[in-house]
């Protein structure tokens, strides 16, 4: 993930400010993922659905658990935890004060001509600081495109939708009603208590996408959530934060995502389909309309159902039995 245009990091920390039980005098400059963390970063391993990134991982300094911390490299100062992800939030919080609810973006003004020069706004459009668009791309009445978006070349963005916290490639078409950036649904249940988790990450959605109607697309936790190139996404489809979906992709209305899901290039997804969280997706994938995914699917596979099985499998359990 590249420098943090959307949010402000209060960094650096030494390691001994953040963990007053750890004597490291670390400067710590920044929270990261596991694969993106440097010498100079913080980042967190809590499930051993990432092993391989944490055998690799650069960073200076990594939160996990107990049971976990041998698989983290030598280099690296281990920080053991009960709850990663509270231990983790806090440490956001700390880093990124401002990121755990979507505050108003008080810079919103009406777009001036000269600033945008072969950009057409529709009635009450509002953008704010910072605010990239390119040429040729048309912006729909009472949109609200917040501060530092990038909007590229070429794009049709429709009428009521809401961009913030996201980079927007060219030929890009966002149907109206659709809500791009928002912070997702991340929440750390801690003594009856739900500790808000900060979400610094963005949105992007690269060249020749299309969004229907009434999507919601949340920003990413610490990483990003990525559509790729060529996908075409049906109306009143939800993406929570970090999902990652590939190149040439169609996703029909009402499909569902759950959090950190990684999406494999040419999956074709039917209606109302559900994936849960955390899963791995092949490549040429095909899961059926109201399908459950509970599971991560290797490339090729045709799959159908609740919970989602090879489509032959599928048709076998549904055979009447006389």
């Amino acid at each position: 993930m590249a420098e943090n245009i959307f949010f402000k990091s209060k960094g650096p920390f030494k390691l001994n400010v953040l963990f007053p039980n750890n004597k490291e005098n670390l400067i710590i400059k920044d929270v990261k993922t596991l694969d993106q963390a440097k010498k100079t970063d913080i980042t967190f391993f809590d499930s051993l659905n990432y092993k391989d990134l944490a055998i690799k991982t650069n960073a200076g300094c990594c939160i996990t658990k107990i049971s976990l911390q041998h698989f983290l490299p030598k280099s690296c100062q281990i920080i053991c935890v009960k709850s990663v992800l509270f231990e983790l939030a806090k440490l956001t919080a700390k880093f990124y004060p401002n990121a755990d609810i979507d505050y108003p973006d008080l810079t919103l003004k009406k777009p001036s001509k000269s600033k945008f020069p072969g950009v057409k706004f529709g009635n009450n459009v509002l953008v704010g600081n910072g605010v990239k668009i390119g040429k040729s791309s048309f912006i729909g009445s009472n949109t609200i495109i917040e501060k530092n978006v990038n909007i590229g070349k070429n794009c049709i963005i429709g009428s009521d939708v809401m961009i913030k916290n996201s980079i927007i490639r060219n030929n890009v078409v966002i149907q109206d009603g659709s809500k791009i950036g928002l912070k997702g649904f991340g929440f750390i249940p801690i003594e009856n208590k739900n500790f808000r988790f900060p979400h610094i990450g963005k949105v992007i959605l690269e060249d020749n996408v299309e969004l229907g109607s009434s999507c919601t697309i949340d920003r990413g936790s610490i990483d990003d959530t990525t559509i790729g190139k060529n996908t075409f996404i049906d109306n009143q489809v939800h993406m929570a934060h970090n999902v990652k979906i590939g190149k040439n992709c169609m996703i029909a209305g009402q499909v569902g995502f759950a959090g950190s899901t990684t999406i494999g290039n040419n999956v074709s997804i039917g209606g109302q389909a559900g994936i849960s969280g955390h899963l791995k997706i092949g490549n040429n994938v095909k899961i059926g309309g109201g399908s459950g995914v509970v599971n991560d699917i290797s490339d090729n596979l045709v799959v159908m159902g609740y919970p989602a099985v090879p489509l032959r499998e599928f048709l076998k359990k549904g055979k009447k039995v006389d």
